[in-house]
């Protein structure tokens, strides 16, 4: 039978360091550090009720649907229930404060923007051959093939190729300015004359143009994304010193994001 091997908390650091994490703790120590001054400086409180109901929102989202699961992953992750707590309090004031400093600014944001919040539904294929691509979308506009029967014969990736180029609902934003042009002027269903990119030649197939709508979804989305920017914001520039409390390491050193 094999020793046990003892793994003390400086061969974590160590190892953390060895895997070249430091950069990335010490940014959510940071964020964390400066979420919970600006929650405490706005005066955010936190209801055991409040408390209660995220704690067992974090079970469900982990799965953990019995007393037995919550203690095996727990100790899996080297956690208290202080430890659980914590992570569950962090959370909430996280997405409190998100929705003191910005809830009011989510609607205004939004109609400020909304033209990249336009949504299309659309099929991609992206060839080499910009010969070939113009021969296809002819045999398309003429019926001569269909778009399934193109994304199957000339798509290589197993799972797009199965669902057709099905690109799902894609918002403006997140097109190349040239297609996005493209596929926001057309007059659904139709299909584009390719579009060459740097990526390759791009033909598209439009269903659908869904207009924006500002819903309970997308509105979570603005406001993660505006509390993302902010965070960014209030990290920027500052001086962190570590002192990691070791003889392997220096006593302090300085970091500026």
């Amino acid at each position: 039978m094999s020793q046990p091997i003892t793994i003390t908390g400086e061969d974590i650091l160590q190892q953390v360091k060895l895997s070249c994490q430091i950069p990335e703790f010490i940014e959510a120590i940071v964020t964390r550090k400066v979420i919970a001054a600006a929650a405490a400086e706005a005066g955010i409180n936190i209801e055991i009720e409040e408390l209660q109901k995220a704690a067992d929102q974090l079970r469900l989202g982990n799965k953990l649907l019995s007393a037995g699961d919550t203690w095996a992953w727990l100790q899996k992750h080297c956690l208290s229930l202080d430890d659980f707590e914590e992570i569950a309090h962090t959370s909430l004031v996280s997405g409190k404060l998100a929705k003191h400093l910005f809830a009011d600014k989510i609607e205004p944001y939004f109609f400020a923007h909304q033209l990249d919040y336009a949504g299309v539904v659309m099929y991609e294929v992206v060839l080499e051959d910009e010969d070939l691509a113009m021969e296809l979308f002819y045999a398309l506009r003429e019926g001569e093939m269909s778009f399934p029967e193109v994304a199957h014969q000339y798509i290589q990736d197993k799972e797009l190729r199965r669902s057709g180029g099905y690109r799902g609902i894609v918002r403006r934003k997140e097109l190349k300015p040239e297609i996005s042009a493209a596929v926001f002027a057309a007059n659904p269903p139709q299909v584009l004359k390719p579009i060459v990119t740097a990526k390759g030649v791009h033909l598209i197939f439009v269903e659908e143009v869904i207009p924006p709508v500002l819903d309970d979804k997308l509105g979570h989305q603005i406001g993660s994304d505006l509390f993302a920017e902010w965070i960014k914001q209030q990290t920027d520039g500052v001086e962190v010193v570590t002192n990691l409390d070791s003889t392997s390491y220096p006593a302090a050193t300085t970091k500026t994001f």
